[in-house]
């Protein structure tokens, strides 16, 4: 019998997790009562239809992530609900705009998702309100870590939404999305960011965007707009800004990387909430004192090298708001 679990190395390593916030453009979250197959498009209530599309499309060279999500195991199996999560198109973006279809037939699923890529007009219940949804994964049959933390974490969670009487906040089992051995792990939408090694205090900090911010050190694994090799300069300007780099945009404008991966130099441009921007430049460097060997789930054979780096240079230069607000004087005259 395997005892072991990637989780409790992973603490016991005390790994820096930043880094690890996988890159998709599109999400397409799909609500499927348990239970899940360890690959999750052989899981029994998938649609054929469903199943042959989302192996079509992983396939492709499209950025996209399909997840199952539920939060009831009891729950109706025909009606289903559809949350697509689409990275914004605009240049300076904060996260992802969502679309949300609720379909009366697993079989419908299919041609919505179908009809979404291929850029149609979707004619039924597209819903783009303020609803913010964190997902957990609870895939178990996946990795068993992310049931041994993710499920009494997810109740948890959602215990402490219901308490605080937190609004707009839904909480949902997810299949795998990366990361067994962060278990439990998250990934936060609309915006679009990863977290690992939670509990409850972390949670509830996030949740509320309050409390000291460096404190998500140690349990942030990266922002899924921008590229995993430079998530670390983008947890340096969270910890510069505090809470309010959560309202911020950002415009990744460039990145060089060497040849062996241990120097990269790159550019960002911020928009902050008040309209006022500058633009970031980074040098990172792989640290080797942190890059480590782990096993990266339970059932790994064998160890593999995760790259960690430090921020070693940043610098900033301010621009003009791009967003100028006009002051009247109501005493002067029109000439």
């Amino acid at each position: 019998m395997n005892t072991f679990f990637c989780a409790d190395a992973c603490r016991q390593a005390n790994e820096d997790i930043i880094g690890s916030g996988t890159n998709y453009s599109i999400y397409v979250l799909i609500e499927c009562p348990y239970p899940w197959d360890y690959n999750a498009y052989e899981s029994r209530y998938l649609p054929e239809n469903l199943e042959i599309l989302m192996r079509e499309v992983s396939k492709s060279q499209l950025s996209v992530r399909f997840l199952l999500i539920t939060q009831n195991q009891n729950q109706r199996q025909n009606n289903r609900k559809i949350l697509i999560y689409e990275k914004e198109q605009s240049s300076f973006v904060s996260g992802y705009k969502k679309y949300e279809f609720d379909v009366d037939s697993p079989e419908k699923i299919a041609p919505v998702i179908q009809k979404y890529l291929a850029g149609d007009n979707l004619d039924i219940n597209i819903q783009e309100n303020q609803i913010r949804d964190m997902l957990v994964c609870t895939h178990g049959s996946h990795d068993k870590c992310c049931a041994r933390y993710g499920n009494p974490f997810y109740m948890q969670a959602k215990k402490t939404i219901s308490e605080l009487g937190v609004k707009n906040t839904r909480i949902w089992k997810a299949s795998h999305f990366g990361g067994h051995r962060f278990a439990p792990t998250m990934i936060d939408f609309p915006d679009g960011r990863y977290y690992g090694l939670l509990d409850g205090e972390s949670f509830k900090s996030i949740l509320l965007r309050t409390g000291n911010i460096k404190l998500l050190g140690g349990v942030y694994r990266g922002w899924g707009i921008l590229p995993t090799c430079i998530q670390a300069l983008e947890r340096e300007l969270m910890f510069r800004h505090g809470w309010e780099w959560f309202e911020c945009k950002v415009n990744f404008l460039d990145i060089d990387i060497n040849s062996d991966r241990t120097l990269i130099n790159t550019e960002l441009a911020v928009v902050k909430p008040d309209g006022s921007r500058y633009t970031c430049q980074g040098r990172l460097v792989k640290d080797e004192s942190k890059t480590i060997q782990l096993k990266g789930s339970c059932d790994a054979t064998q160890n593999s090298e995760f790259i960690k780096y430090y921020v070693s240079h940043i610098s900033f230069k301010i621009e003009r708001k791009i967003i100028e607000k006009v002051v009247v004087n109501p005493h002067k005259k029109a000439s």
